[in-house]
């Protein structure tokens, strides 16, 4: 790497950090103002409070890199336009797009590192997340979980398997529903369609019944409709969207090929697929986007303004994706489309003002 190469990267990495870390501790105070009263009802450790925001740090990388990237971005080139360093570089025959490529090649990186974070550690710091809050600050029992794409409830003599659970309507989806004796041998076993909630409990719907004895199944019938009391609420089994949305591309992935496979519509989840890849590319998108702001800007643009137009793009760029993936996920956008439109709209932009940049 040249001298000048490094000396713009080490500029800009400078940035990238205090922006980024910056970020982070907003989104730490806020976060934190908000959810303590509500956890402190709990009476919660000191310890197991600071390690519940802490193990959100992973996830907050994430959100807060494309806005950071966005940010270091704009104000690295103000800085060196201010400098008049970009005047010098210019005058010693460097063009423009050397100047801009130690920065995409460092926010390609970011990007690839992000990429691996929501991969790996992300999902990871998420399970435990969910670990700390739900047992070791409100103490509440391990029995409702969730593996991969099944649902998993056991009471004192009931053991409930589910393949799906719709938050918006309430319902189980590809249900079995096994009765147990107190020395674990199935009594009876109850496979559904579907079952949804209802005010006297759950209703089972286009239901098998299977009784045992000693083993072997005694007698079978089927009914249309089948009352059952559970302890169950849509609270616990929130646990699946929960969960969803915090797999990695390859997770979502076999996710929504087992969900295609038994049938079911996988339109959400694909969405939130093809999101996975989207997302930490924004942050080079976002980079792009910001070199010409900041060139076309020049001398004249402080850090004030850098600042403020990193927010207002950042905040666009975030409620257009947010938009487009909600249409994605409802079925109005193919989830390819709704996932990558952000990107494409903003990069478009992108190579507009490159082009009215001037050289």
């Amino acid at each position: 790497m040249r001298i000048l190469s490094r000396y713009i990267t080490t500029v800009y990495l400078r940035m990238i950090c205090l922006c980024g870390g910056s970020f982070i501790a907003i989104y730490l105070v806020i976060d934190f103002l908000e959810k303590v009263t509500r956890l402190a009802k709990y009476e919660p450790e000191l310890q197991h409070l600071a390690l519940y925001f802490a193990v959100k740090i992973p996830e907050m990388v994430n959100q807060v890199a494309p806005l950071a990237t966005l940010m270091a971005t704009m104000l690295t080139l103000g800085t060196l336009a201010k400098n008049s360093e970009i005047i010098a570089m210019r005058s010693c025959g460097v063009g423009l797009v050397r100047i801009s490529i130690p920065l995409l090649a460092t926010a390609l990186l970011i990007s690839l590192a992000v990429l691996l974070n929501g991969e790996f550690i992300v999902p990871r710091s998420n399970a435990r997340l969910d670990q700390i809050e739900n047992i070791l600050i409100k103490k509440k029992s391990a029995d409702t979980f969730f593996r991969q794409s099944n649902i998993w409830h056991r009471e004192e003599n009931i053991l409930l398997q589910s393949r799906l659970f719709v938050p918006a309507t309430r319902t189980l989806q590809g249900i079995t529903f096994w009765q147990l004796a107190p020395d674990m041998r199935p009594v009876r076993r109850i496979d559904a369609g579907t079952g949804s909630l209802s005010d006297n409990g759950w209703l089972f719907r286009n239901v098998t019944i299977r009784d045992f004895a000693n083993g072997n199944v005694t007698a079978t019938r089927t009914v249309a409709e089948l009352p059952v009391q559970l302890q169950l609420k849509p609270a616990d089994l929130k646990v699946l969207e929960k969960y969803a949305d915090n797999m990695g591309f390859i997770a979502l992935r076999n996710y929504c090929e087992k969900l295609q496979s038994g049938g079911y519509d996988a339109t959400r989840y694909l969405t939130q697929m093809h999101s996975r890849l989207s997302l930490p590319f924004s942050t080079l998108v976002m980079a792009f986007l910001g070199i010409p702001f900041a060139l076309k800007s020049g001398r004249s643009s402080g850090i004030a303004v850098g600042i403020g137009l990193s927010i207002l793009i950042g905040f666009g760029f975030f409620v257009i994706n947010s938009t487009l993936i909600t249409f994605g996920q409802g079925g109005v956008l193919p989830p390819l489309i709704a996932a990558w439109a952000a990107n494409a709209i903003f990069a478009a932009i992108g190579v507009w003002l490159t082009l009215t940049v001037n050289r």
